[in-house]
């Protein structure tokens, strides 16, 4: 019964040092409603609060008023499959995160994306779903990992009535789709975030870019839905 009791221990030690031990990596990239939101405002305080202050890493690289290609273009207007190259922006990403992850092994890392409104307004639509997963398929190659989480920032409900963006509608409907082909992936809502004030203190309403309260919810949103994903992982492989 000792010897029972004591192995017991022993295992729920090894579990909690494990647990101590693990890391987690968030990458946060995408065009002007991604760049404009700040980590450190609520994303990066929740998810510290969670895991802890040292076991979490964040890195962000985004610029507003970028298409998808800027990343990845696997299809183009002439529908050239031969191309599937890297853009510039990914390389800026991908450097920034080899820096700031360099000798050191991660429990989980998840990629949180907020990009569509420019492919949107140039009526690249049909492209949107096979460059988006060959923008996660590529940071998989890249960090070496087949267990990357994968986060969507929907577009929000700035043109449902696609009058100024033509695909608005259509690249909404890629994103909820890409995020339902795989356990995990995950898309957010962002239609309630783009009304209020912005931070020249003018009123907004119904936006193409979030209201400054609406910035702090989709930090809010994306660290839950994180964890959320990171949860449900440590499950299935226990």
């Amino acid at each position: 019964m000792k010897k029972i009791l004591f192995l017991l221990i022993l295992i729920l030690n090894v579990s909690c040092l494990k647990s101590k031990e693990q890391k987690h990596l968030f990458i946060l990239s995408g065009q002007s409603n991604m760049a404009r939101l700040d980590p450190k405002e609520s994303l990066i305080p929740i998810l510290k609060d969670k895991f802890g202050k040292k076991k979490v890493i964040v890195v962000k690289d985004a610029l507003g008023g970028q298409p998808i290609r800027r990343w990845y273009e696997g299809i183009n207007k002439n529908n050239d499959l031969k191309k599937n190259k890297k853009g510039d922006l990914f390389d800026s990403l991908i450097n920034k995160v080899k820096y700031k992850s360099k000798n050191q092994k991660f429990n989980s890392v998840t990629f949180i994306w907020m990009q569509g409104e420019r492919d949107a307004r140039e009526k690249l639509g049909e492209f949107y779903e096979n460059n988006l997963m060959g923008l996660y398929n590529l940071l998989c190659q890249e960090l070496n990992r087949e267990d990357i989480n994968f986060i969507i920032g929907r577009l929000n409900d700035f043109d449902l009535q696609n009058k100024k963006y033509p695909h608005w509608s259509m690249i909404r409907s890629i994103q909820m789709k890409v995020a339902t082909s795989n356990r995990r992936f995950e898309w957010v809502n962002t239609d309630d975030l783009n009304d209020g004030f912005n931070k020249k203190g003018e009123k907004t309403d119904n936006d193409l870019h979030m209201s400054v309260k609406g910035y702090k919810i989709l930090g809010e949103r994306f660290a839950e839905k994180a964890i959320e994903k990171i949860n449900k992982e440590i499950s299935y492989e226990n």
